[in-house]
């Protein structure tokens, strides 16, 4: 009883303090300490002109239309919100709850990468199998991280034969690529995907290929067995998560999550040729292995780096904030 009351008079203290330093026009807001917040795949801009952090995270309607929400914060302490900056259109091709959005800025614009769900199915179920339904990566725009962002077209980025998430924005040579997750629940073995995007990210400007798979990680472990039609079992692998960065020496990454002995983790792979198209290699252990995952990397206004990522996996997911320290040769955290 003391510890719930010491956790609610921190909380109602960080609220004061905020609401003091922004003045009246925050008395509608929630504010509110990093670790009290539910989130999944946390995704974090530092918006080096307004020197404000934008955290995203998914948030449905009342109506059942996915959407996601943002707080804003100065110290990555306490966070201001959330404010709603988008609502998948009625008319959109998927309208259902919305995964793990990402921002990223390019070309002068801001555009929303955003995983979109449904419970439509594209393909006759499998025997003992989930069924395959609709769901893809989406890319949407605005002219400001605070939205609202908006339709470029109403059709999944991602092919619609693919049960496809994760979406994440690489530009390489002046040519834009999406990098995503196959899911392993049509696959069996999880893969990550590249594929070329139009110049406006519009849509797609290729065919997707197969960059390498989680079972190419020596360290994961299966989370399922799949049984196909003809009675053969084959172990499943979660491919997840996945966020590109270039080390200062010019090592090519990408961070990824699976799982290790039931936790889920964080993982580094990295790429032979120092190009996104690889070939790739996996590194032989994770880098965090505690349950958290789907990590993404950026820098403070200090320039330090930094690694977020949520955890627990399961409960009250939240978003973690941790030091990140670039080797050249790759990334450590720092703790």
């Amino acid at each position: 009883m003391r510890k719930s009351v010491l956790i609610l008079l921190s909380v109602l203290a960080l609220s004061v303090s905020c609401k003091d330093r922004k003045g009246a026009s925050a008395s509608q807001e929630l504010c509110v300490p990093t670790d009290s917040i539910y989130c999944r795949d946390p995704f974090i801009v530092a918006d080096q002109s307004t020197k404000t952090y934008y955290l995203y995270r998914s948030s449905s309607t009342a109506e059942g239309l996915g959407g996601v929400e943002v707080f804003k914060s100065k110290d990555l302490k306490v966070w201001t919100g959330p404010e709603r900056v988008f609502t998948v259109p009625e008319d959109n091709f998927i309208t259902g709850p919305v995964w793990a959005p990402e921002v990223h800025q390019y070309n002068g614009a801001w555009y929303l990468f955003a995983t979109l769900n449904t419970d439509r199915e594209w393909a006759e179920r499998v025997e003992n199998w989930p069924a395959f339904t609709y769901r893809g990566t989406q890319v949407f725009r605005s002219d400001s991280p605070e939205g609202p962002f908006l339709p470029i077209g109403k059709e999944l980025t991602t092919p619609k034969n693919y049960m496809a998430l994760d979406g994440t924005l690489w530009v390489e040579d002046g040519v834009p690529y999406m990098v995503f997750c196959h899911e392993w629940v049509q696959v069996v073995d999880g893969s990550f995907e590249l594929m070329p995007l139009k110049d406006d990210l519009s849509g797609a400007a290729g065919e997707p290929m197969t960059i390498f798979k989680a079972s190419d990680g020596p360290w994961v472990s299966p989370i399922n067995t799949w049984t196909e039609p003809d009675g053969t079992t084959r172990p499943g692998y979660v491919s997840d998560g996945n966020f590109v960065y270039k080390t200062k020496d010019g090592e090519l990454l990408i961070l990824w999550s699976s799982f290790k002995n039931g936790k889920y983790c964080v993982a580094i792979s990295r790429s032979v040729s120092g190009k996104i198209a690889g070939p790739w290699t996996c590194d032989p252990e994770p880098i965090f292995e505690e349950d958290g995952g789907h990590p993404m990397v950026f820098k403070d206004f200090d320039n330090n780096l930094k690694i977020v990522f949520h955890q627990p996996n399961s409960g009250h997911s939240h978003p973690v904030i941790l030091p990140l320290k670039d080797t050249g040769r790759g990334l450590i955290i720092d703790i």
